[in-house]
């Protein structure tokens, strides 16, 4: 009905703003960063019971066991990889899709790879459902990357290995940045942001994170 959908437009509304609010008190002030995490709406890539939560900082479960991290977590990563308006992405853990989204706002294309097909259908939906044409999506071991599409300008993996894998280090631009959580599955990890230099590696150690486990191969079901 009418009314419900301009209930759910005014829901949507009150909740972006709050939630940029709260990325601006956290340090997240770059406009690019704040804009396209405005123009993407939450809560079309959480579960319908989940809505009402849509925008609070917390992670979110969906599908197949995984999550939808907390708004504050993608503000963060996005910030740190500094996106360029003719940047290519690669994304490591599609999930429901908001992240790259996001991303898709900043740079001329994102590059997304899931090994749940469930979750890489259900993204290209909603990718859809906001036209965005500058979204490349895969189901395949994103311990692996893209190496057809390599370099890539930036990378950010959603899920904590042990270490980032060489696979994604090697695929990466000199110059370019990598944002990833590291750390063991049942235990705080650190989310890290890797500049590759001419002479190797920069790290800088953004925060404490939890993040669901980096698994190598594709999923044999779902």
């Amino acid at each position: 009905m009418a009314g419900d959908a301009d209930d759910g437009l005014e829901d949507d509304r009150t909740g972006i703003a709050a939630m940029i609010l709260r990325l601006r008190r956290r340090g997240i002030t770059d406009r690019r960063v704040l804009a396209a995490i405005e123009s993407v709406p939450r809560s079309l890539f959480v579960p319908p019971d989940a809505r009402r939560d849509a925008y609070a900082e917390r992670a979110l479960p969906i599908e197949c066991g995984q999550t939808i991290s907390a708004p504050g977590i993608v503000g963060q990563m996005t910030a740190a990889l500094e996106i360029g308006e003719d940047d290519r992405v690669l994304e490591i853990g599609t999930g429901s899709g908001y992240q790259a989204a996001v991303l898709s706002r900043l740079a001329r294309r994102v590059y997304t790879i899931d090994r749940f097909r469930t979750l890489v259908e259900a993204a290209l939906s909603r990718f859809r459902t906001l036209k965005l044409t500058n979204v490349v999506t895969m189901v395949g071991d994103g311990m692996l990357g893209w190496p057809e599409e390599a370099p890539f300008d930036r990378i950010v993996v959603t899920a904590a290995g042990d270490d980032v894998p060489a696979a994604l280090k090697e695929q990466l631009r000199p110059g370019g940045i990598l944002v990833a959580p590291v750390g063991p599955a049942d235990g705080v990890q650190r989310l890290l942001r890797l500049t590759r230099t001419e002479a190797g590696w920069e790290e800088t150690d953004l925060a404490d994170v939890r993040f669901v486990p980096l698994i190598p191969g594709k999923a044999a079901r779902l």
